[in-house]
């Protein structure tokens, strides 16, 4: 099997395994208050209910200007941001770490 192909299937594998788990969410589960309870919610949603909790009238500096269709696709383009910026720093420490051993062996006679 060529290198091409395997490739290839890893990406479609990878493609598969990321999509697959959210086809497969059918109905939303329902917190201890009988109100939808998100699958992913972080700490960024609790920490705005202790807000509103604190101060009722407080006002957010901004808002934001893409807001995902629900909590699962939130949690999955953040999943990929730090995926792309993982891969962006490994691939930088190699690149340099290459670089470097290039420059460092002396040449061949």
């Amino acid at each position: 099997m060529s290198s091409r192909l395997k490739n290839f299937l890893l990406i479609v594998a990878v493609a598969v395994l990321t999509i697959l788990p959210l086809l497969m969410v059918k109905k939303t589960a329902f917190g201890p208050d009988d109100q939808p309870a998100g699958m992913f919610k972080g700490s960024d949603s609790q920490a705005e209910g202790v807000i509103r909790a604190i101060a009722p009238d407080y006002k957010p500096w901004f808002h934001s200007l893409l807001k995902p269709a629900s909590s699962e696709i939130e949690s999955l383009l953040f999943a990929l941001q730090a995926a792309l910026g993982a891969g962006f720093i490994g691939y930088y420490v190699g690149y340099s770490r290459g670089r470097a051993k290039q420059n460092s062996t002396p040449p061949v006679t």
